[in-house]
């Protein structure tokens, strides 16, 4: 991909609340919580740099300064730990001293995922962008990676949306945003998405492909943002505002995850805790010691 059929921006929504991880989150931002050995935030962001994105926007709101914190840098605990010889932890802090440059703004008033999006209008400055929920991590093992193949496509096809999407079992369809195919769509490639549904029963789901987290926009989702109707709860839903990109006459596409491409929410302890299994178990320096301890716990039950 070249220079001009890349995209350098992403929008980083961190606004929310994450009650349904309390108490854990009582006093920091669930997008900050450990997966194995790195903070759920810090996954979305590598990701991000391994796409080409140089350019993040984080969507925050309050409690949530301690992510920016994240990613700046500390003189003060450089200072201390070279000069207590610990150089292998400064090792751990080199993903502060990149080329990337961060950007904040407050969404003060919860009014919904696509309100937070249309935060980051003068940040996309007309150009297309990303955008990465900051409380999701895709784990990808493959090349070109889930983020790179959905930048080509949205570049490639003038879409105006291109959504990541995963299959899920029809019971849980409720819980996501699911899209509808085009008639006869090929759903191992990308294809052409003619409809959207929030959370719908399963007897009305359209499909069994729910959105998974990861975005590219146009700049004209900020015209559908400004055009959405908000829900019951006063919130704006994004899965409105692409309909609507749809609904007047915009092409939107869905890209599904491939095999080696697994999605964690972390969104309830449930996922949580395999999120911290998995990537624990596979962790270059401890992952055997932790898969020898889960054989010999697993004899016990």
């Amino acid at each position: 991909m070249t220079e001009r059929q890349s995209i350098i921006k992403a929008v980083v929504p961190v606004a929310g609340l994450g009650t349904r991880l309390l108490p854990a989150t009582k006093a920091q931002p669930k997008e900050m919580l450990a997966v194995g050995r790195k903070p759920v935030v810090q996954y979305v962001v590598e990701e991000l740099q391994s796409a080409g994105v140089g350019q993040i926007l984080f969507v925050t709101g309050r409690k949530k300064t301690v992510i920016e914190d994240h990613f700046d840098t500390d003189p003060e605990l450089v200072r201390i730990l070279s000069s207590g010889g610990g150089y292998a932890m400064l090792e751990e802090l080199a993903y502060t001293e990149t080329d990337t440059r961060f950007y904040y703004t407050r969404q003060s008033v919860p009014r919904g995922l696509a309100d937070a999006i249309g935060h980051g209008e003068e940040f996309a400055d007309d150009s297309p962008f990303v955008v990465a929920l900051g409380d999701t991590i895709i784990k990808d093992h493959t090349e070109p990676s889930l983020l790179q193949e959905m930048i080509r496509v949205h570049l490639q096809s003038g879409a105006a949306c291109t959504v990541a999407v995963e299959k899920v079992d029809a019971e849980d369809v409720y819980r996501y945003g699911i899209v509808k195919p085009a008639d006869g769509a090929n759903l191992s490639a990308d294809f052409q998405v003619t409809d959207l549904v929030e959370k719908p029963k399963p007897e009305f789901a359209p499909s069994n492909l729910a959105i998974a987290a990861r975005y590219v926009f146009s700049p004209i989702v900020f015209e559908a943002i400004r055009r959405t109707a908000p829900d019951r709860n006063g919130e704006l839903q994004l899965t409105d505002s692409i309909r609507l990109l749809i609904q007047l006459g915009h092409q939107v596409r869905a890209l599904p995850l491939r095999s080696g491409e697994k999605r964690y929410d972390i969104g309830n302890f449930e996922s949580y805790f395999k999120a911290f299994i998995d990537f624990s178990i596979t962790d270059e320096k401890y992952g055997y010691l932790i898969r020898q301890y889960l054989k010999r716990k697993t004899r016990e039950f």
